[in-house]
């Protein structure tokens, strides 16, 4: 299903403020039993994936928000050996996930089978092949589902969910948060995706709530994509080790080379830096500048 086309694509995540990509070529577009799914062409972005009215994914800059929801949790372990992947049905977040060789075992939970399959054939480059590792265990099921029932632990979770709207809301809810805690073994970690906090501070403050009383260490790191507009974006972090957080360069360095990993965005400063805070995020979720 593929036409040509010279249309809009405007965004409709936020009230009175938004984005709008030109629609050179309407790949793809279904009614999913979820959500409404639209794939596009469009010159600056490459192929766009859109559902429900709202930019999930493009081409040009994935590599930003894919490579910093799992090297800075994966690098940060140290040596984590089982991935839970919550969503990322566009493949991005397996891709990376799967070039760290000392990974064993990857775990991959997406509510939607159509957005993996038309994934697979609109947007080849984000998985480039992931879907084939054999490693992965790729889940069809609603995400709090399983975590609410699964007996697996692992090392590193993280959740790459939709905004908290739709099939998405509930991967942001307290009963969420405390299943993902309850399927971590000792010393792992979580981390989701938590929006553009100058657009969404309330969903950080909730997070921030959420993860206080759940883990030792729990904090926000962020990255600038700019198909998620509204400037930088926050991710949620909580850590059953409190000394994750306080890793050196060196050490971190150490580890990056060891991985042989080629990123495009992530390196052991950018991780480091990223946990810096802008002051009126932490006094959102109040904590001192220091921590």
């Amino acid at each position: 299903m593929s036409t040509t086309t010279t249309c809009e694509y405007l965004e409709t995540l936020y009230e009175g403020y938004g984005q709008r990509f030109r629609m050179e070529k309407l790949l793809h577009e279904v009614r999913t039993e979820h959500q409404h799914l639209v794939i596009f062409e469009n010159p600056r972005m490459g192929r766009v994936m859109a559902l429900d009215g709202v930019i999930q994914t493009t081409e040009a800059d994935e590599f930003i928000y894919h490579e910093m929801l799992t090297h800075v949790p994966i690098l940060a372990h140290g040596s984590a050996k089982r991935v839970l992947i919550i969503g990322g049905g566009d493949g991005g977040m397996l891709r990376e996930v799967a070039k760290h060789r000392s990974v064993e075992h990857i775990t991959m939970v997406e509510i939607d089978g159509t957005v993996v399959d038309m994934c697979k054939e609109f947007l080849p480059n984000h998985s480039k092949g992931a879907f084939d590792d054999p490693r992965l265990s790729l889940v069809i099921d609603d995400g709090m589902r399983f975590v609410a029932t699964t007996q697996e632990k692992f090392d590193v979770i993280i959740s790459d969910s939709t905004d908290p709207i739709g099939p998405g809301e509930v991967l942001f809810s307290e009963n969420f948060y405390q299943a993902c805690r309850r399927c971590l073994n000792e010393g792992g970690i979580l981390v989701t995706q938590n929006g553009t906090p100058f657009m969404q501070i309330e969903e950080v403050k909730t997070t921030a709530g959420r993860l206080r009383s759940l883990f030792p260490d729990w904090h926000f790191y962020q990255a600038a994509v700019p198909t998620y507009i509204g400037g930088a974006m926050t991710f949620a972090w909580g850590a059953t080790n409190t000394a994750y957080r306080k890793l050196s360069r060196e050490t971190l360095s150490q580890r990056f080379a060891g991985s042989g990993i080629i990123t495009r965005y992530y390196n052991p400063e950018i991780h480091i830096g990223a946990f810096a805070l802008p002051q009126y995020v932490l006094q959102a979720v109040n904590k001192p500048s220091n921590d």
